[in-house]
């Protein structure tokens, strides 16, 4: 089974009592995974921010950021 996981990339199902429970992935296709739903959070994060308006100038952002870009 693992093989076949190797090979094709494809998530295996795993059902319990005919039902959906898990699926069995491919531990760099996870990782992937995780990769991507960090980012798309960070940017819903800023699109939220920018709704709000809670958003700075560059000239204010780089003040604020002086102390870790030296």
């Amino acid at each position: 089974m693992l093989a076949d996981l190797h090979l094709s990339k494809e998530p295996i199902l795993i059902t319990e009592h005919g039902q959906p429970s898990a699926y069995l992935v491919d531990v760099q296709d996870y990782e992937f995974m995780q990769r991507r739903l960090e980012l798309l959070d960070g940017r819903s994060q800023g699109e939220h921010s920018v709704l709000e308006r809670r958003t700075y100038s560059q000239s204010a952002a780089r003040e604020k950021m002086s102390k870790w870009l030296k």
